[in-house]
């Protein structure tokens, strides 16, 4: 939520230079749903391959994928929606981003493209759709509405503590 804020601070702040800083996003799909990430959290994306399990995890992280000798959580991002479940696929992507302090991947159906778009037509998720929780931004593009997600409180405290604690025994155990 703090970019977004951050994004819509900046305009108003140069709406007297008549400025606008463009804002960086990675679109990708889920279903028939297209969404995006702020490209500045997105590391890399990866083509999707075999999650491990992870024990005492919370429920929205599906396990975890080694990227590069890195242990990292893979969330549900269709479960936070409320979207329904889907197997694994290897059509499918991997989008390793920064949510808080820590580097974690997202498993999308697909990640499409790197786009750029201009601050003031993205809006705070609020007064578009209320009561969203997890979503940034909405940003309204000619080809439709696009959702950004918010890494930054996608997991709630409880769940980051006991992600934390399930890596910390996956160490332990290794």
């Amino acid at each position: 939520m703090g970019r977004v804020t951050k994004m819509n601070e900046q305009r108003a702040i140069s709406e007297d230079a008549v400025v606008d800083v463009p804002v960086s996003l990675l679109t990708f799909t889920l279903g028939e749903h297209r969404y995006a990430l702020l490209a500045e959290h997105v590391r890399e994306v990866v083509r999707a391959a075999s999650i491990a399990r992870l024990p005492k995890a919370p429920s929205i992280v599906e396990g975890v994928i080694n990227v590069r000798g890195m242990l990292v959580p893979v969330l549900d991002v269709r479960q936070r929606f409320g979207l329904p479940a889907r197997p694994l696929d290897p059509s499918q992507h991997f989008i390793v981003a920064r949510a808080g302090g820590r580097t974690v991947a997202l498993r999308v159906d697909r990640a499409h493209d790197l786009v750029s778009v201009e601050a003031n037509v993205v809006e705070a998720a609020e007064p578009v759709v209320p009561g969203a929780e997890h979503v940034a931004g909405i940003a309204r593009l000619a080809e439709g509405l696009l959702v950004i997600h918010d890494l930054e409180g996608f997991l709630a405290l409880d769940e980051a503590a006991r992600l934390e604690a399930a890596l910390v025994d996956r160490k332990g155990a290794s």
